[in-house]
């Protein structure tokens, strides 16, 4: 039926209004085939709106389980899960920008060795690079605008790579200010410098990823565990035997629920450590 209606209001021109929607998010013209679109920021703007939405689908889940069971424990448990799934989104929001700010440094380390071999000046190439490879939904932030500015108008471009690779993913620009001071001071080549330090950041992070592909399972099962109560509530009630009215109306089921909540974060926290020193 979710389909169906979905198709029903594509065919009947209901995406004019998403198309509406993006064009004022985007701050672009008319909505027209191949028009320019700020998707940057409808991005932006998308995953701002997932976040809250699943922070108020804790609080949503725990009204419907309490208006079934009767009893206010859900919407109270709802309540204290949303800072956790808040804390939760905000760290892998992190690790995703983490990583496309490593990804960004890679892309930065290819594009200066081309315009090196071009025949660009250092400053001029770095520049360049800069300008094709920082953009983002909010631009280039402090640290790549110092970097910037020294490489355009010869400042201390080291210091400023050392600076913006204080940033989480930014790491790699450490060893591109290396490459830029040897350069500079005993006349080494910078492009291929560069050129290595590109390939050695680029098989540090296909290693990363072969190693979070190997932790997925590990992952997946722990998820798969922590959904079993559920299931096994959902079994009980098809039974007929009502596990809501037992866990949320006796001093029984209020101990079970206690202590099954206990182990279940003790369960999630000793998954989470595993893997966590397997990926250390």
């Amino acid at each position: 039926m979710l389909c169906a209606g979905t198709a029903a209001w594509v065919l009947a021109g209901g995406d004019r209004v998403s198309r509406r929607a993006r064009v004022v998010l985007a701050g672009a013209g008319p909505a027209v085939p191949g028009g320019p679109v700020r998707w940057e920021r409808l991005l932006a703007a998308a995953r701002v709106r997932a976040v809250r939405w699943r922070e108020w689908a804790c609080l949503a889940a725990g009204f419907a389980v309490a208006v079934l069971g009767g009893s206010l424990i859900p919407l109270v448990a709802g309540a204290a899960a949303a800072p956790l799934v808040r804390r939760w989104l905000a760290a892998r929001q992190r690790e995703r920008d983490r990583s496309a700010r490593a990804a960004g440094v890679i892309a930065l380390c290819g594009a200066a060795v081309g315009e090196l071999r071009a025949g660009a000046q250092p400053g001029q190439a770095l520049t360049a690079a800069m300008r094709r490879t920082a953009a983002g939904p909010g631009g280039p932030g402090p640290a790549e605008t110092a970097v910037l500015a020294a490489a355009a108008f010869g400042g201390d471009v080291p210091a400023a790579l050392r600076q913006a690779a204080r940033e989480p993913g930014a790491e790699g620009l450490a060893g591109m200010a290396a490459c830029w001071g040897i350069s500079v001071d005993g006349g080494a080549g910078l492009a291929a410098g560069i050129d290595r330090l590109e390939g050695a950041l680029r098989a540090e992070r296909d290693r990363r990823e072969a190693l979070r592909a190997q932790l997925a399972g590990a992952r997946s099962t722990a998820a798969v565990l922590a959904l079993l109560p559920l299931v096994g509530l959902l079994i009980g009630t098809g039974l007929g035997a009502d596990p809501l009215r037992v866990l949320l109306h006796t001093p029984v089921g209020w101990g079970c629920l206690l202590a099954g909540g206990v182990l279940e974060a003790l369960g999630l926290l000793w998954c989470r450590r595993i893997v966590r020193a397997g990926e250390r």
